[in-house]
């Protein structure tokens, strides 16, 4: 059949016509005809093969412009400084694990890579020493592999002072930061992923705005300090670890203003901060629904926890094993934290409970020697150890924690907008179920949240 019939043919079926494929040489020429700096608009079509750049030069993909690897190595190489890549559709990397192949990898600093689709790579967008470069607005999802097998969506390597906001990222491992400093990571959606936002060893970062939904874990910083995560949402993270947000090792950490709901973990602390001198500081975070609202190692010291609101989990506060978190501060200028299963008084009514909230279970206290008792967790078994524990004192343990002011109703919660295609309507739902339960707590959503007090409380 002629080529004419065949588009005659996709009219009458009401079916586009396909695009027409091109050696990957037709865009290199194009590249080879520009001048530094210059413009380069991509045709319609598919490009097969693979594409190195080694000129400063902006690649604009019109509507329909699609590089196609051919399922063999990295699909675009960008080897010069100053190259932008925006608008292009980008598939079809090689599979083979030891040569990490990528949609786009960029080995060269300034680049701008933004508004691109990537989707069937083993790797996403992967940068190395490419420090000063911004990746805006792009949408990738990785192979569809098991888990173990798929690469990460996007991976920054001894990349400095980059931007990194408005992608999505869907069905990849991690969004992984290896070595990078001075990094701006902002309004991203990570889902069905690994570990959602992922850092080693990189510094004086600021995260805000992301939404983590449905991965193994939300973020989860190792030996990395002076991070501050800002209106943060993490949600359903159920894996064997299940983290909301997971500290180890990190110094001089600020949370403030996330949401961390309905994860196995709300917040995980091992061994952070970890230096002489430095602190951790979590404030006016919603921490709700989770298995444990705050998991923390025994060695875990100097954190300030103060004005959070621990709403309906299943337990409030665990230590991962034998000890006690009472090396930490639960309160600070007088303002404690708000815990939904606190059940002191306030007498006096400037919003403080008379009396300090000191949780103390002897199931869970079990349940964090023995894990496997996880199974009795709501049966008669755990409802007849805390019986016991009510009616022979001498069994209590010490309480995990101790909040000498805790607040006596729930404070304001300011959180950031969702995201259009986000989780807003879960957000809703999950506000209205707190509002419900708590018979009083105050979720607005906005841009940066400010210093609330307690309804009520002191100023």
């Amino acid at each position: 059949m002629r080529r004419g019939a065949v588009a005659i043919l996709f009219v009458l079926l009401g079916a586009a016509a396909p695009l027409a494929a091109h050696p990957m040489s037709d865009i290199e020429a194009l590249i080879d005809a520009a001048e530094p700096g210059g413009v380069v608009l991509i045709p319609p079509g598919v490009y097969e093969g693979n594409l190195v750049i080694d000129k400063p030069v902006v690649l604009d993909g019109q509507e329909g412009a699609i590089f196609d690897g051919m399922e063999s190595g990295t699909v675009v190489e960008v080897l010069a400084e100053g190259v932008t890549i925006r608008g292009c559709t980008i598939r079809g990397s090689g599979e083979n694990v030891t040569a990490e192949p990528a949609g786009i990898r960029v080995l060269a600093g300034h680049a701008v890579i933004e508004s691109n689709t990537i989707k069937d790579s083993l790797f996403g967008i992967d940068l190395r020493q490419a420090s000063d470069s911004v990746i805006r607005g792009n949408r990738i999802a990785c192979k569809n592999f098991e888990p173990a097998r798929r690469g990460d969506g996007l991976r920054l390597w001894w990349s400095h002072n980059c931007t990194v906001e408005d992608n999505t990222v869907l069905s990849s491992r991690d969004m992984v930061f290896w070595y990078s400093e001075n990094l701006h990571i902002t309004r991203n959606t990570v889902k069905d992923s690994r570990y959602g936002l992922h850092f080693m060893y990189s510094h004086d970062t600021v995260l805000e705005g992301n939404e983590l939904t449905g991965n193994s874990v939300g973020i989860y910083l190792m030996y990395s300090n002076r991070i501050t995560l800002i209106n943060n949402r993490m949600l359903s993270h159920r894996g064997a670890s299940g983290y909301g947000i997971g500290l180890k090792d990190c110094d001089d950490i600020v949370v403030r203003g996330n949401a961390l709901l309905a994860n196995r973990v709300g917040m995980y602390i091992d061994n952070s901060p970890s230096s002489i001198g430095a602190t951790g500081t979590v404030e006016q975070n919603m921490i709700a629904f989770n298995e444990v609202g705050l998991l923390a190692t025994p060695n875990t010291h100097e954190n300030v926890f103060t004005r959070n609101a621990f709403m309906e989990n299943e337990e409030p506060a665990e230590s991962n094993g034998r000890g006690r978190l009472t090396r930490n501060s639960f309160s600070r200028d007088g303002f404690g934290n708000y815990w939904s299963d606190y059940t002191g008084f306030d007498l006096d009514g400037d919003g403080i409970g008379d009396v300090a909230y000191e949780p103390r279970s002897l199931f869970h206290e079990m349940l964090a020697v023995e894990p496997n008792l996880r199974l009795f967790v709501h049966s008669p078994a755990q409802q007849a150890i805390e019986f016991t524990a009510r009616a022979l004192p001498e069994l209590q343990p010490k309480s995990v924690l101790v909040d000498p002011a805790p607040l006596a109703r729930p404070p304001e919660i300011k959180l950031a907008s969702p995201p259009a295609d986000g989780a807003a309507p879960v957000m809703a739902s999950l506000a209205a179920g707190l509002l419900l339960a708590s018979g009083g707590l105050t979720v607005v959503f906005g841009r940066s949240p400010g210093i609330p007090v307690a309804p009520g409380g002191r100023e």
